[in-house]
């Protein structure tokens, strides 16, 4: 039989939380298996490996980002998904991209879906925007940062979506030319950029 002190002291950390991972647990001295016995109760409902919330929460349209931040810290959400996170495309990914540094392994997750990508040094560690969703921060690439990151990674997500970043970035007054060159030279795509800069001014 569930006890109620802990029943209620997990239910109150999930509606705080909106996500829990079980060594939440560990804060408020539950023991793992209550999470079983409430998920079998209906209490809660488990959306990955280790990680559970309350049944009657809609994920929020940034729930698989919280799932992927609190599973993977260092991971930055990168290409596709930080356009979609700033607006600033008409695609929606099927997968999650997130940029790793270099030689790390790719994170296991039963959901979401994850695309990573290794960058190394400055090219992983300039633009990094912390921005918080649903009690969990979120690690996404400023915009001028991720345009530059499109034109390096042009082969897989496609040339179009690149100058579809940068035409929209510009247009809505969400990067600086002076910006998107500065991060254009750390990703070392400023000759690919430049032609593309001057034509849209």
């Amino acid at each position: 039989m569930l006890s109620d002190t802990h029943t209620q002291r997990v239910l109150g950390l999930a509606s705080q939380n909106g996500l829990l991972r079980a060594r939440d647990l560990d804060a408020i001295d539950a023991p793992r298996i209550v999470l079983t016995r409430m998920t079998a109760a209906g209490l809660l409902e488990k959306i990955g490996r280790g990680l559970y919330r309350l049944p009657e929460s809609q994920g929020s349209e940034h729930e698989s980002l919280v799932t992927v931040a609190t599973k993977v810290p260092q991971a930055v959400f990168c290409l596709l998904t930080a356009l979609q996170f700033h607006e600033l495309t008409t695609q929606l990914p099927r997968q999650v991209w997130i940029a790793m540094p270099r030689g790390s392994h790719a994170p296991r997750l039963d959901y979401p879906p994850i695309k990573m990508v290794q960058f190394t040094g400055e090219a992983y560690m300039a633009g990094i925007e912390e921005v918080e969703r649903d009690g969990v921060k979120l690690r996404v690439y400023g915009v001028a940062k991720t345009v530059a990151d499109c034109f390096k990674h042009r082969n897989k997500i496609g040339l179009d979506v690149a100058l579809e970043a940068l035409k929209d970035a510009r247009g809505r007054n969400r990067a600086s030319v002076d910006d998107i060159w500065r991060f254009a030279k750390i990703c070392r795509v400023a000759n690919v950029i430049r032609p593309y800069l001057e034509s849209i001014g």
